[in-house]
């Protein structure tokens, strides 16, 4: 099995020139059956989650005026999307989606799930296009239900989780690791538990180079009985905002780090795919494609 979290309703209709590139949530999975990377089979369509999974590590305050929509226009605005109810919709099935991928990673050593990585969702705010914090959800879930007694979250988007950061301050069963571009998005940063800021317009052997010891090392220290990966692929040199020069390849050598390193150790993996705004969108399909094309090789 090669599950993958994917509904409709991930393609959430913005105005046309909006920044975020919704049309990835229709296409990437056509991409992965055209290729034959995944079979109408692995694709599992999630229901919204139940609440109480979320109250775990969101503010239910925060939580319960989202889903009434009586968030101000001042927060719609730091989110960057109209709320609705198919919003709503919309990121309690992305945060099913990432805990039931989860589930089954433990099964079958590695899940998907096409959206998600909503890792600027704060405990008690949403901003940057992220509302419930989706790996967050299930990371607790995991460690709640006693499944697993570390996790470790490995968010490679090139903008801080800042949200995750914020989530896990006091949670010591969960490992937060962020490497991102550091004058990027948030200017405000709030404290991982190893945060590795990058300097503008990395490439790829310098960037390789560090995250290939960063991880090795983390991994042989934290000792996770499971991890997230946030795998943004807005490290790209296209990417109109992110700060860093990575090639396509580059990026897919990224995620045979963090992939190969859970394979041969046996650590399951659920991963979320972040964010990815370069100007063509074949460009952010093609770099997303790599994700699994990796997990399938292995």
């Amino acid at each position: 099995m090669f599950p993958i979290a994917f509904h409709p309703v991930f393609k959430y209709p913005v105005p046309e020139g909006h920044r975020f590139p919704m049309d990835k949530y229709e296409l990437l999975p056509l991409q992965l059956l055209r290729e034959g990377i995944a079979e109408e089979s692995d694709f599992f369509s999630p229901e919204p989650i139940d609440m109480p999974a979320v109250y775990a590590v969101h503010d239910r305050t925060y939580v319960d005026r989202f889903v009434a929509g009586t968030l101000t226009r001042q927060e719609a605005r730091r989110i960057g999307f109209e709320q609705t109810p198919m919003l709503v919709d919309r990121e309690l099935r992305i945060a099913r989606g990432t805990v039931a991928g989860a589930l089954k990673a433990l099964e079958t050593g590695i899940a998907f799930n096409i959206a998600g990585g909503t890792h600027h969702a704060s405990r008690d705010a949403g901003e940057g296009f992220c509302m419930i914090n989706d790996q967050a959800v299930a990371a607790q879930y995991l460690v709640d239900h006693k499944m697993v007694g570390k996790v470790l979250i490995a968010d490679l988007d090139v903008h801080q989780g800042n949200g995750t950061a914020d989530i896990f301050a006091n949670e010591p069963r969960v490992f937060t690791f962020s490497m991102h571009a550091g004058n990027n998005y948030p200017f405000r940063k709030k404290k991982s538990d190893l945060d590795v800021d990058l300097p503008d317009r990395m490439e790829d052997n310098a960037y390789l180079t560090l995250l290939r010891g960063t991880f090795a090392n983390l991994v042989e220290r934290v000792k996770p009985d499971f991890i997230f990966y946030q795998a943004g692929v807005d490290i790209l040199a296209t990417d109109k905002l992110g700060r860093l020069s990575c090639t396509i390849d580059g990026c897919r050598r990224r995620d045979e780090i963090v992939l190969q390193t859970a394979h041969r150790l046996g650590i399951p993996v659920q991963c979320s795919m972040g964010g990815g705004y370069s100007p063509l969108i074949k460009t952010i399909i093609e770099a997303h494609a790599n994700t699994y094309r990796v997990a399938r090789q292995l």
